[in-house]
């Protein structure tokens, strides 16, 4: 991917309205995706928690919310990638789940190939949730969004990933720290006092639109005073009073 081709991909982003981040994130995975050779991607956002233990060696750090580009078969949905999460909120640590702690809280790129140790790529962990659906290596991108919050595209493919396709993930996401940031919002993890719920999630998508609570309620399959409710909610998690004001905070560069 020339630097036209990423600058043309910027702007596809761009003209995706605020509340179709989850298309927006599809459409930029699949791009890179073909641009790399990768046959599948996530997005993940990450955050890290207050009360911590000392002995923690994720220093508080979780997954909070995921995407996935293409369903990992037999899975019809995302569990596969979520069953590594359950690992990871359960703290039983595999070398690969301390490759995001190296320098963390900047700009970075980690991967398999160059950084865990051969043998790791015989261990019952890489066989059941890489080596069994064609991952030979994976390369992630994290882009910190403040001290507790963090965005990381994930890439995987059957070869080892060139320095050239390393880079071009790198430029292709560094240049785009407004779309982090939306990624982030949508889900509730920057100015949000809680993470939004998957329902409170639908609502959010609609709210950021022109619809109405009648529209959101119809289109969502659920009573209008349902659609208050979860409309209700969503400004007191994100502190507002008002779509004007929830609408805001995509607009200005808050976080």
């Amino acid at each position: 991917m020339n630097l036209e081709a990423t600058h043309r991909l910027w702007d596809e982003l761009s003209d995706f309205e605020a509340g179709q981040s989850p298309m927006a994130a599809a459409h930029l995975m699949t791009a890179l995706c073909e641009a790399t050779g990768a046959w599948n991607a996530t997005w993940a956002g990450a955050i890290r928690l207050e009360d911590v233990a000392p002995a923690d060696p994720l220093q508080g750090w979780r997954v909070a919310a995921m995407q996935a580009l293409h369903p990992v078969e037999p899975h019809p949905d995302e569990q596969h990638f979520k069953e590594i999460m359950e690992v990871w909120d359960r703290r039983e640590i595999d070398p690969s789940f301390l490759l995001p702690m190296q320098n963390v809280g900047t700009f970075r790129t980690y991967s398999f190939r160059r950084e865990l140790p051969a043998d790791w790529f015989e261990t019952p962990f890489y066989r059941r949730h890489y080596g069994s659906v064609g991952t030979h290596d994976a390369i992630f991108v994290a882009f910190p969004l403040n001290a507790d919050c963090e965005s990381h595209f994930g890439f995987y493919s059957g070869k080892t990933f060139t320095d050239e396709e390393i880079a071009q993930l790198v430029h292709a996401l560094r240049g785009i720290k407004w779309f982090h940031r939306h990624l982030m919002l949508g889900h509730g993890l920057i100015m949000a006092s809680s993470p939004l719920t998957p329902a409170e999630r639908r609502v959010l998508h609609m709210l950021l639109t022109k619809a109405t609570e009648k529209e959101i309620g119809r289109e969502l399959e659920i009573a209008t005073s349902t659609a208050h409710q979860h409309i209700t909610r969503i400004f007191r998690k994100f502190g507002v009073r008002s779509r004007a004001e929830l609408m805001s905070l995509w607009l200005n560069g808050v976080g």
